[in-house]
């Protein structure tokens, strides 16, 4: 009986090395690869949901507008990158070939709170560039498009054409606002924008002294009731990067920051696009 058990042991234990199992050490499940790090904010899409979906197209209509088509998944790797020991990039629009723009809008005088509502109804991306001056007296108002997880980017302390500073002064603008908008906000801009789109040399050195991954221009300007575009055709143009600014009745004459926005909404779909995050491509 004995050498019947040993004789049995001996055979499992064979079958065992063949199969590749042990009875002792199951093989390890994959282990999942680590996810990538999420911010506690939410990455606003535009057309997110179901195409269709009856909360999303009721969102839009509430507002004139038809819900967006859902923008590409960001690429893997961001196709504007600062690399190692070279100037801070100056970017106008976004090498893709995808049907996909990027809203900016500057300055931040205009705090009407239909516009926060509006934003979180649509889910549309944008990035803020936020000028202290224009900023501080209701820095709250900022806080909840925050919340939705839209971009916050540095226009500046007080919104001066740069090129007349030193370069000294030109830091001190720049740099002040990546502190300010730390402070208020939580994070610091790795996005810049000088005022009236001029830079020279020494704004380059100065962003890049204090944190800015690039500096960011603009392809067309939303206007009152149309864009202004840079090219002589006319369009939009795939990754453009498309500016508007915190504005109300009294620069807009009559219309309020919620028209203006969604007549720019309804500009950028009559071409046939969609609206991506920027920061995922920069």
């Amino acid at each position: 009986m004995k050498k019947t058990i040993v004789l049995r042991a001996a055979l499992t234990a064979a079958a065992l090395l063949v199969t590749g199992c042990t009875a002792e050490r199951p093989a390890a499940a994959p282990v999942p690869a680590p996810a990538p790090p999420t911010s506690s904010a939410p990455r606003p899409t535009a057309g997110t949901g179901a195409p269709g979906a009856p909360a999303e197209a009721a969102a839009y209509r509430k507002w004139g507008l038809k819900p967006f088509a859902a923008p590409p998944a960001p690429p893997a790797v961001k196709p504007v990158v600062r690399k190692a020991g070279e100037p801070v990039p100056v970017i106008s629009d976004v090498p893709t070939d995808e049907k996909i723009v990027f809203l900016t809008i500057d300055d931040g005088a205009e705090k009407d709170p239909e516009f926060v509502t509006m934003m979180k109804e649509l889910k549309v991306p944008f990035t803020m560039f936020l000028t202290d001056s224009a900023i501080r007296t209701d820095y709250a108002y900022f806080s909840p498009l925050v919340a939705q997880g839209h971009g916050v980017a540095n226009h500046t302390l007080t919104h001066p054409d740069l090129r007349t500073l030193s370069p000294e002064a030109q830091r001190r603008e720049i740099c002040g606002q990546q502190e300010r908008l730390k402070q208020r906000y939580g994070t610091a801009p790795r996005l810049f924008r000088p005022p009236y789109g001029n830079w020279n040399e020494a704004t380059r050195t100065a962003a890049g002294t204090c944190g800015v991954d690039a500096i960011v221009l603009w392809r067309e300007s939303m206007q009152i009731q149309n864009m202004q575009y840079q090219r002589g055709d006319r369009k939009l143009h795939p990754g453009d990067i498309v500016l508007a600014h915190f504005r109300g009745p009294s620069e807009l004459k009559g219309r309020t920051m919620t028209e203006m926005t969604a007549t720019m909404l309804r500009r950028i779909q009559e071409q046939g696009f969609t609206v991506a995050r920027l920061e995922d491509y920069v």
